[in-house]
């Protein structure tokens, strides 16, 4: 048999080579879509489309992720969250990076601090698509890292101890998370971060089709699962609406959130004449923030629509309490969140650092009655 017939053979029968894998990826992220319309989903116009522009955004993350940074040895940093993509209540304050890694692998990673308020780096078993988790296996923040006097460090993350900076893994890690929270937006600086793999291979290896398509099939649990986890959330937030309820932060944390941050998520459904007034005393922490999502927990447009207030930004009472007020029209009191042509949606309260997590009151009152 010739080479030219056994090549032939190998991409009439490869699913990958002979197109069945791209046909068959197609196919299934058409099947995704329907969980847009999932009846216990809104079904306006604004929520709906948001909904499959969500799919869009995702779709990007996902391939970016499972196809591009699937070499564990040649790790890179990348966003999994950002300006126009966006997962499970993203921080408004935040630049996020992600790096795909393999927990029984060492790795090195240099950063350059930058001055932005807050700085963590969480090593996660990222699970969404096999069961809805992103549960954290070790962490490092600002405070933990010793710096030089150039404010740069280099961090070693594996699975056995080091003598500092050390990341712990656990043999089940598989990416990297980079929080880095700005409290004043227009002077404060992100910082700069590099990884490599400690002991790998020079080159990595060329393109494999089997790689590719077990990308395209991790692409897609990735959607599914990223989808389906977060349309639970809201529902769950729902079933208390316009209040916030007291949940177990564990849930939070196999989703991915931090373990030094205490997280109020809460469901709100408004008329175009009502206001949500929620109100709180901040405690002692070194960031908070408040937050508005839509039904798929994205955060809104934060670069052209006011739907964020933090520890820096927001303007408290004499008594030191925060008013926080959310509706369509700004009522000129306490400090203002636009719904955006939402009735229906999430917000997320945040508290990093605080001994004490105080859940807010909240009430729905007429716009009017605010004005007067």
């Amino acid at each position: 048999m010739s080479t030219a017939t056994l090549e032939n053979d190998v991409v009439l029968n490869d699913p990958v080579l002979n197109g069945e894998a791209w046909r068959n990826f197609c196919a299934e992220l058409a099947d995704i879509g329907d969980m847009i319309l999932d009846p216990g989903n809104p079904a306006n116009p604004i929520d709906r489309a948001e909904g499959y522009r969500y799919l869009t955004r995702l779709l990007r993350l996902g391939l970016e992720q499972q196809i591009e940074a699937r070499d564990f040895s040649f790790p890179f940093f990348y966003q999994l969250s950002h300006t126009t993509a966006k997962i499970g209540a993203d921080n408004p304050d935040n630049v996020y990076w992600n790096a795909r890694i393999n927990g029984s692998f060492d790795y090195k990673i240099t950063v350059k601090r930058g001055t932005m308020a807050y700085f963590s780096i969480l090593a996660n078993a990222f699970r969404y698509q096999e069961d809805g988790t992103n549960l954290a296996t070790g962490k490092l923040i600002d405070s933990d890292i010793e710096w030089d006097e150039n404010g740069v460090a280099e961090l070693f993350a594996s699975c056995t101890p080091q003598p500092k900076n050390w990341l712990r893994l656990e043999p089940d890690a598989n990416m990297l998370i980079v929080r880095q929270s700005y409290l004043d937006r227009a002077n404060e600086k992100p910082g700069e971060f590099q990884i490599e793999r400690i002991g790998g291979p020079a080159t990595p290896e060329p393109l494999n089709p089997a790689a590719l398509g077990a990308g395209l099939k991790e692409t897609l649990s990735f959607l599914r699962g990223i989808v389906g986890t977060f349309i639970d959330w809201s529902k769950l937030f729902r079933e208390k609406p316009n209040s916030f309820p007291d949940i177990d932060q564990s849930m939070f944390q196999k989703g991915g959130g931090a373990t030094d941050i205490f997280y109020a998520h809460a469901y709100w459904n408004l008329a175009p004449d009502e206001a949500w007034v929620i109100e709180v005393t901040p405690p002692e922490c070194y960031y908070w923030n408040f937050q508005v999502d839509n039904w798929w927990m994205e955060s809104l447009d934060y670069r052209f629509v006011k739907c964020t207030v933090n520890k820096t930004t927001a303007k408290l009472e004499p008594d030191g309490k925060l008013i926080l007020v959310l509706s369509a029209q700004d009522p000129g009191f306490g400090n203002w969140l636009d719904t955006a042509g939402h009735n229906e949606g999430t917000v997320l309260l945040r508290w990093a650092g605080a001994t004490d997590n105080p859940l807010p009151e909240a009430k729905v009152v007429k716009l009017a009655n605010i004005r007067k």
